[in-house]
């Protein structure tokens, strides 16, 4: 076998470890397949006799045109959300969004969410070190920095990605955590795990279209709320009642398969992610183990506002 067809067993080998390093660096399966690409030319244009570590050394040029990649998005003043909106509705021909959706879904909506709000640095050795457990000095020399700074890059994106339950607090007095209008006695805020419980069961019937199943997790007297860009022209902004809700909600039955639980300023909500880019938020006020208030947005510049964390 000679080097040539020798060199290209090997990249394609590592093709699935480079893609899911890709793809978890960019959220975009087409800008992943890209990347890998461009790693196998430049691989194709070095002398592979002199490389002792060939995985690694791959993972490091993935990773290095995965930053460049990330860097140029943030030096174009950050495109807008409504620049990716209308990128998953605009899709280039020959790209599969089921397998994309398929692959977002294996890695997790709300994790691409979330990274997405990190900078390229804190990304970068965050999904080197806590996905793929690249050594930080390895991390530190595609950044050029030392050791300990790459260190606490993926420590800060850490807890930016995490949810626990001691960063949620207890504190009654966010807008989002009690609702005014409510006189029920048992206001105290439930923990994430009750939280979850509920948020759990109310995706899995509006996934199925299952009314009873959502009024079942929904207080009686549920209030929802509804932002201009969640809703259509002319439709109420707020919603009263759980059967109410219920009947509308399960027509969007399809889209819901886009959706996952995720921390939302510091409660379990919903998040709507097609592909990794976040559409819509459902933020919930829980009391006595129902929903009794949701906010539905999908305004850009309130997604922005919002606090994510993967649960």
């Amino acid at each position: 076998m000679n080097q040539g067809n020798w060199l290209a067993q090997q990249f394609e080998a590592n093709r699935g470890h480079l893609r899911g390093v890709a793809y978890r660096m960019l959220g975009s399966l087409s800008e992943a397949d890209d990347a890998v690409q461009e790693t196998w030319l430049r691989l194709s244009r070095s002398d592979a006799g002199d490389i002792q570590n060939l995985s690694g050394w791959l993972t490091t040029v993935v990773a290095r045109i995965c930053l460049d990649m990330l860097r140029s998005r943030s030096s174009r003043a950050e495109e807008p959300l409504e620049t990716h909106l209308g990128a998953v509705e605009n899709k280039p021909a020959g790209r599969d969004p089921e397998q994309e959706t398929l692959l977002a879904d294996s890695v997790g909506v709300a994790l691409l969410v979330v990274l997405d709000r990190l900078n390229p640095d804190e990304r970068l050795a965050f999904v080197l070190h806590d996905v793929f457990a690249v050594p930080f000095d390895e991390i530190a020399a595609i950044l050029n920095r030392t050791p300990e700074a790459a260190r606490q890059l993926a420590s800060r994106a850490r807890r930016r990605v995490q949810a626990r339950e001691s960063d949620a607090g207890a504190n009654l007095s966010g807008p989002n955590l009690a609702s005014p209008n409510l006189s029920q006695p048992n206001l105290a805020r439930p923990n994430l795990a009750e939280q979850r419980r509920v948020v759990d069961a109310f995706l899995a019937a509006l996934k199925s279209g299952n009314i009873e199943g959502l009024v079942a997790v929904l207080d009686p007297d549920v209030q929802v709320h509804i932002d201009e860009a969640a809703g259509h022209p002319g439709a109420p902004r707020e919603i009263r009642g759980a059967r109410n809700w219920a009947k509308g909600a399960v027509t969007f039955s399809q889209m819901a398969k886009f959706a996952q639980a995720a921390l939302v300023d510091g409660s379990v909500g919903v998040i709507f992610a097609r592909e990794g880019k976040l559409s819509r938020v459902l933020r919930f006020t829980f009391a006595d183990g129902k929903i009794v208030q949701a906010d539905i947005m999908a305004d850009p510049a309130k997604l922005r506002e919002l606090e994510l964390a993967v649960l």
